[in-house]
């Protein structure tokens, strides 16, 4: 498995935490995340549903680098959760600056690893006989 697999499973595994969270836990959640707002238990379950959606894609993508729908719809998640957090952080003033750069760790390495192994599995153009 290459790196970005081993990294998908990393980060795929880690956000289960955050499933935990939004799921039985929104006092963390809060303390974690969103340390500037009142979290309700349905903002928590909503939440935890999200992130186990992007879970499940970070484990998908990581066994199937190579189905490219598959690679953008988890490379996708990462932008959008880093701007949903970008603007909770900017916008709506929700989140406190170092859970921001937690999050922008994880999303930015993980979308910059992707965009690395995207662009190394470009096709060679064959050269005309």
């Amino acid at each position: 498995m290459k790196l970005l697999g081993w990294w998908l499973m990393l980060v795929g595994s880690l956000r289960l935490a955050s499933v935990w969270f939004g799921f039985f836990d929104i006092w963390a959640l809060r303390l974690a995340v969103y340390s500037k707002a009142t979290i309700t238990e349905v903002h928590g379950r909503t939440f935890g549903v999200w992130t186990l959606l992007t879970c499940t894609l970070c484990y998908l993508c990581a066994f199937n680098l190579d189905n490219k729908p598959l690679y953008l719809a988890t490379f996708l998640s990462f932008i959008y959760a880093f701007g949903h957090f970008l603007s909770e952080y900017l916008i709506y003033h929700t989140m406190a600056i170092g859970n921001l750069t937690t999050v922008g760790i994880f999303a930015g390495t993980s979308i910059i690893l992707m965009l690395l192994q995207w662009n190394s599995h470009r096709p060679v153009k064959a050269k005309p006989q």
